[in-house]
């Protein structure tokens, strides 16, 4: 099964994969840092995190590769109240993405290895000068967490997973405000239940 037939199939449930709440880590950094403007999510799936920012008043653009997963974005997001842009497909094949994001959230959005250094630095390009990255994924060491708990979720895959040297080597022209590796108590849908460990990280594009 292909990457967007297994979203497809996921997301083509009746209930959110990964619940309609908001990403506790994203959250606290929009009124951390006090994101205004422009806000990018790259794998955005059923749309809890897009939703939540243009609830904050945000200008959110969201795609996925799954279809499934923008059909219970818009539908979140007409039941509460609110707008979102949301396109379907590859990254890479997002020629109608604008640039100059004043901040861009990838929440577990695990990517191919051979794929995923190339998608940090276009999500790099995509930003604003003093924009923002906002990144919550499993951490290598999450394994064991998934071994005991299959719950906890995330990829199996130990090349998909991020250490903290990974985003240090991915976004070198960063300015990191916050990398750290963390064990968390997750409870969002179905599909990240339990105690797991993740990597956490805001950098910021050079203003000049």
């Amino acid at each position: 099964m292909d990457m967007q037939a297994m979203w497809d199939e996921r997301y083509g449930q009746k209930e959110y994969a990964y619940g309609v709440n908001p990403n506790e880590f994203l959250k606290e950094a929009l009124h951390q840092y006090k994101v205004k403007g422009k806000i990018l999510f790259p794998a955005d799936g059923e749309g809890r995190n897009g939703v939540f920012a243009a609830e904050q008043g945000l200008n959110v653009t969201s795609f996925d590769l799954s279809i499934e997963g923008k059909k219970k974005a818009l539908n979140l997001a007409e039941e509460r109240g609110v707008q979102l842009r949301y396109e379907v497909g590859n990254l890479f094949e997002q020629d109608v993405l604008a640039s100059g994001y004043d901040a861009v959230a990838l929440i577990y959005a695990h990517f191919p290895p051979n794929l995923r250094a190339q998608y940090h630095q276009k999500v790099v390009d995509l930003l604003a000068e003093g924009g923002l990255v906002i990144i919550e994924g499993f951490s290598t060491n999450n394994l064991p967490y998934r071994e005991k708990n299959p719950k906890v979720g995330g990829p199996a895959n130990i090349e998909m997973l991020f250490t903290k040297e990974m985003m240090q080597a991915d976004f070198p022209d960063l300015e990191i405000l916050y990398l750290e590796e963390v064990e968390t108590e997750l409870h969002e849908g179905l599909y990240h239940v339990g105690l797991g460990k993740v990597i956490r990280f805001i950098g910021r594009k050079s203003k000049g």
